[in-house]
């Protein structure tokens, strides 16, 4: 495992992981819970995470642009855009609204104007569970006139959510696995 890899792998562990009994966003239970976000928005793991899902972006031929969802998907989409821009990469990043805003342009997909339709992107996701949310994202954007190759995950469940993405015709890859982190307990 390289360096950075183990460092955010640590801070994962450190600041997202928690045992006890949680309701995941797909209503299923679980014994423990992930806030990614807390990973996501402590310097070196913004830092790190950045950079890695730069370098995963970039190993999926002919991608312009990267997107989240917010509220999660913020720092990630701000961390790769910033890691890009540091490489002279011109990659550009957009939010995707839970739900369109109601009024003014109502849409669903912030940043328009630093993209074109038709562009390649890629999601990007802190934590996937069955991929509905991922599935979701992606109909929203395809929707704006945007081509979904994949999605990049900082941490996979290991819940079918790869499966349902990649059985969808997307691209699935991810930093780390539910395995990953309780391997390191």
């Amino acid at each position: 495992m390289s360096d950075d890899r183990a460092a955010l792998l640590t801070i994962l562990k450190t600041l997202s992981y928690e045992e006890g009994e949680f309701t995941l966003v797909s209503g299923k239970k679980s014994s423990f819970y992930i806030d990614a976000k807390e990973t996501t928005l402590n310097p070196e793991g913004m830092y790190l995470v950045g950079r890695m899902m730069y370098r995963m972006a970039r190993e999926i031929p002919g991608i312009e642009a990267v997107g989240g969802v917010s509220i999660g998907g913020d720092p990630l989409v701000s961390s790769v855009v910033l890691a890009a821009h540091l490489e002279n990469d011109d990659l550009r990043g957009f939010l995707i609204r839970k739900e369109p805003k109601g009024h003014g342009t109502n849409r669903w997909v912030e940043g328009g104007k630093n993209l074109r339709k038709g562009m390649n992107v890629v999601i990007l996701e802190d934590v996937v569970t069955t991929g509905g949310s991922s599935l979701k994202a992606i109909e929203a954007v395809e929707k704006e006139g945007y081509k979904v190759k994949g999605v990049i995950a900082l941490l996979d469940r290991l819940d079918g959510g790869q499966e349902a993405i990649v059985s969808n015709g997307y691209i699935f890859k991810s930093i780390f696995t539910l395995k990953d982190v309780r391997a390191s307990t």
